[in-house]
């Protein structure tokens, strides 16, 4: 059954009726056009980031990008540099930034609760000299993404409060949420059960790294 909703927010005039605009100068001019030492100190330390895009049907890609501390590389006060490591060759980001190049950014570092988002446009590259300072143990990434910054800012801690995401003790067991293998198995039935598909995925996050 299709949900239909009984009190739709449908304007920007109806939304602030329901949360007021901000009013704190702390939050209203706390975004900048440029990776300040900040944003280069949190850039350096992230490990991890989500990259969003949006192709030209609308179609939106969120993907997660994990990599060794300062794996992403700042260039300049507005371009960093981002690795693309080996996948599953769907290249859903990349063909979304061919058709619309504007994409989002949001940079984590473990333990921290501040996380710090950029926006901007992504051109894809393969130039030589970038992918050789994108180089991890004398792997080239095949291509890599130069992200021109438009927006950085870094947002408050209170999701990751909320959701006690470093508190280990709020964690559920290893492997008790569904796993690939599961998804796969039941997405693209085969031949295989459920065993050997995850063996195959243990081994290709063991030997696909780089």
């Amino acid at each position: 059954m299709t949900f239909s909703p009984k009190h739709p927010v449908t304007s920007l005039t109806a939304l602030r009726e329901i949360i007021p605009a901000p009013t704190s100068i702390r939050v209203l001019n706390k975004d900048m056009d440029h990776l300040n030492d900040l944003a280069r100190a949190f850039i350096g330390l992230s490990p991890f980031a989500v990259l969003s895009t949006c192709g030209s049907d609308g179609v939106i890609a969120t993907s997660p990008r994990g990599d060794t501390p300062g794996s992403t590389k700042i260039h300049d006060d507005r371009t960093l540099f981002l690795p693309d490591r080996l996948g599953n060759h769907r290249l859903d980001s990349f063909e979304n930034i061919l058709a619309n190049p504007n994409v989002g950014l949001l940079f984590i570092v473990p333990g921290h609760t501040e996380t710090l988002r950029i926006t901007g446009q992504a051109q894809i590259l393969r130039d030589p000299e970038v992918l050789e300072l994108l180089a991890y143990n004398g792997r080239l990434p095949d291509l890599a993404l130069a992200i021109s910054v438009s927006r950085v800012f870094m947002h408050c801690s209170k999701a990751f409060v909320r959701s006690a995401l470093w508190n280990t003790e709020t964690w559920p067991a290893r492997r008790s949420a569904p796993t690939l293998a599961q998804w796969a198995a039941e997405a693209a039935p085969s031949e295989l059960n459920l065993e050997q598909i995850q063996a195959m995925h243990d081994a290709d996050a063991k030997e696909r790294l780089y």
